[in-house]
């Protein structure tokens, strides 16, 4: 199993943009996103790639607006309100199994089974859990 927790705002995959010559590109905040997923991954020394099919558990924590009452931010903290705001729950697990492709596993099909979650909390940040899928048979 690996854990994995990048800090800071969640961010969500953004569609690729194409330019007026029809160059497509994908955006520069993505690619900075991607990058930051890839070096943290290098960095807390995950060396081997997952085999076989993988279960993926993405949680969002994302930050309590400010404009959010003491009452409405404990409620928020405590999990009895959620975000239901953007980004969409699957543009961010999307952009996190893209960043970890080639590096996590071998290519992001072998994601079998995904949940993503959204929370709020005084610690914005993302916590990815791969772990490899045991044969139920």
């Amino acid at each position: 199993m690996i854990k994995l927790t990048i800090p800071g705002e969640p961010c969500a995959k953004q569609r690729p943009r194409t330019t007026k010559q029809g160059h497509t590109y994908t955006p520069q905040k993505t690619v900075n996103y991607e990058t930051l997923v890839r070096q943290l991954y290098i960095t807390q020394n995950f060396r081997k790639q997952l085999e076989g099919a993988l279960k993926m558990t993405v949680r969002a924590y994302f930050t309590i607006p400010k404009s959010a009452s003491k009452k409405k931010a404990a409620d928020m903290v405590g999990g009895r309100i959620r975000p239901t705001k953007r980004p969409d729950w699957d543009n961010v697990g999307k952009i996190i199994s893209d960043a970890l492709n080639g590096l996590a596993y071998h290519d992001d099909s072998q994601i079998v089974s995904a949940t993503v979650e959204k929370w709020y909390s005084t610690e914005p940040r993302v916590e990815v859990e791969l772990r490899e899928c045991k044969p139920t048979m």
